[in-house]
């Protein structure tokens, strides 16, 4: 079966979705290499990306899509095929999320933490017919590789840390390959997928299917008008209405909040500019400042936290008063830390969002010199509201506790699990919406109360990690007898991993051992950075453990001057 019936299968597959669909009238659908080639047709001299000395035009930008989109199709991927990108920001991630969607094909983002195993699952759960992967992750790429016999293509973008293999193709032959067929230009439209994965709460990554359309406009900044308008994409970038920015994403462009924000940058004709792969706080500041960024993309106290402290030490370093707007989702951002931070970029608007990968527009919050944190709280968006469990919605200032629901521009569902679809993506009041499971109330005021996820998942600088997944893990050390995962607070990413271990009798855990065994066989931000030793779990009758009164004691735990075990190894 091809991709493209295989997409087929899958809209059939998501029932209500498709007639939803083929209800509504006949409008013009964005499309992404639409706008982008538009703009780079428009002002091909403005600079696309910046990465260290690097610095691409529009116009080259261009150019090197088209070489990415011919070599795909030359080595016989077929319309809406799959392309899988394992890459660390910089100009190639971009390059090949454009050449992908040039040529009609989706894009795929892949954690590059994830080890062989997870890369094996998540590749073949999306039925991936190329892979793009940075150079620095070739053994874990030539580790999985022998288990994929369907890849057509894997393109090596070389960062001088690991030769090319003779099985893997030159990206930097490829971004020179030239033009695209002009039939693959014509085939491409708004329908077509952009399939962004995500841990959720399941304990496995599942793929977001968003139609391109859909997603342009959840995530329009530009202010485009609801049907695809080229015309108006060129006259707004002449009037340059609004200013084009220089947006900067320390988040990773492989997760969808880094994606997205990318997205928008480019869709006004900005210039998108990327740090090296490890969040290094110097080198994030020293680029704010010699870029003039003026957009900047955070994880909330995951990076905002490590920023104010570095200018607090260093006040006299930085000039990062150009930031107009700093953006985050994923994870807690404290009023304290914003405070801070705009006392270095007293212009900027701090926008603090709640989307997911399944929803857009859930709401967010406005922080900015002249509205401080107490008149400040999340706000539902226009198309956001808050349902019960019976699918009603909840009053304002009732009390009651629901969840976040979503209507409009949502995605189609999640690729090749309809009952997952059918769960996250129901029909209320005649309507699809997206409802990815935060609970919430209603103050009377319209603003909300956020509960967290109604499951035990955690949430770790805005990574997402299924307790489970973990446990099954740990206890296949030889020494583990049980173990329960849970996600304890912290200042900085929002909650860590810590694991409470009952050794098997006459065993005993090595903390730091089990940590390292651990990372041998997850991602390392998976791996618990604590680990308390028990003589029991004192699970019920059931065999469930207490998850909330277990979390409790570990922080108990924490806050001792010396516990057993370890507290921080990560």
């Amino acid at each position: 079966m091809c991709q493209w019936d295989r997409l087929d299968v899958a809209h059939r597959l998501l029932g209500t979705a498709v007639r939803n669909e083929s209800s509504r009238p006949t409008v013009k659908l964005w499309n992404f290499a639409d706008v982008w080639e538009t703009i780079a047709a428009t002002v091909p001299d403005r600079t696309a990306q910046v990465h260290g000395d690097e610095r691409v035009s529009w116009e080259q930008f261009d150019a090197r899509a088209e070489g990415i989109a011919r070599t795909l199709l030359e080595a016989g991927l077929s319309r809406q095929s799959h392309v899988a990108l394992l890459l660390y920001n910089g100009p190639a991630y971009m390059d090949c999320a454009f050449g992908i969607v040039k040529a009609g094909l989706v894009p795929v983002n892949t954690n590059y933490r994830y080890g062989p195993e997870e890369l094996e699952y998540l590749w073949t759960n999306a039925d991936a017919a190329a892979v793009v992967f940075s150079g620095a992750l070739t053994e874990a790429v030539a580790e999985v590789r022998p288990r994929l016999p369907t890849v057509r293509l894997w393109l090596h973008v070389d960062d001088g840390s690991h030769p090319r293999p003779d099985w893997a193709q030159d990206y930097a032959a490829a971004i020179q390959a030239g033009s695209a067929p002009t039939a693959a230009r014509a085939a491409r439209s708004g329908e077509d997928l952009v399939l962004i994965y995500t841990g959720g709460t399941t304990g496995l990554p599942k793929g977001v299917m968003w139609r391109q359309h859909e997603l342009y406009r959840a995530s329009d900044t530009a202010r485009d008008p609801v049907e695809a308008n080229l015309a108006q994409v060129r006259q707004r970038i002449l009037e340059r209405r609004p200013e084009p920015p220089v947006g900067l994403s320390a988040s990773p462009l492989m997760h969808g909040t880094g994606y997205v924000f990318a997205g928008t940058i480019l869709n006004r004709a900005g210039t998108l500019v990327t740090t090296s792969r490890s969040f290094d706080v110097v080198e994030l500041l020293d680029t704010i400042q010699r870029e003039r960024v003026t957009a900047l993309c955070i994880v909330g106290d995951a990076f905002c936290l490590p920023i104010v402290d570095a200018l607090d030490a260093d006040p006299e370093r930085w000039d990062i008063s150009s930031l107009t707007a700093v953006s985050s989702g994923g994870m807690v951002w404290s009023q304290r830390s914003k405070q801070r931070l705009l006392r270095y970029a007293p212009e900027a608007i701090l926008v603090d969002t709640l989307n997911s990968s399944e929803a857009s527009g859930m709401g967010r919050s406005i922080t900015s010199q002249r509205k401080p944190p107490d008149a400040t709280r999340f706000r539902l968006g226009k198309n956001a509201f808050v349902i019960d469990d019976h699918n009603q919605e909840v009053e304002p200032g009732s009390g009651r506790i629901g969840r976040v629901a979503v209507r409009g521009d949502i995605p189609l569902g999640y690729y090749k699990d309809p009952e997952k679809t059918r769960q996250t993506f129901p029909e209320i009041n005649g309507e699809r919406c997206a409802v990815p499971g935060d609970y919430a109330t209603v103050e009377a005021d319209g603003t909300i109360t956020l509960l967290g996820r109604g499951s035990t998942s955690i949430n770790t600088a805005g990574e997402k990690v299924y307790p489970e997944e973990v446990e099954q893990v740990l206890k296949q050390h030889p020494d583990v007898a049980d173990v329960v995962v849970v996600g304890v607070p912290s200042e900085r990413f929002g909650e860590t991993v810590a694991a409470v271990v009952q050794p098997r009798p006459s065993a005993s855990v090595d903390p730091v051992a089990l940590i390292v065994y651990a990372k041998t066989l997850l991602a390392g931000y998976k791996a618990p950075r604590h680990v308390m030793v028990v003589t029991s779990l004192e699970r019920g009758p059931s065999g469930k453990a207490d998850y909330a009164a277990l979390r409790s004691r570990v922080e108990r735990w924490l806050e001792q001057p010396s516990p057993i075990g370890d507290r921080s190894h990560g």
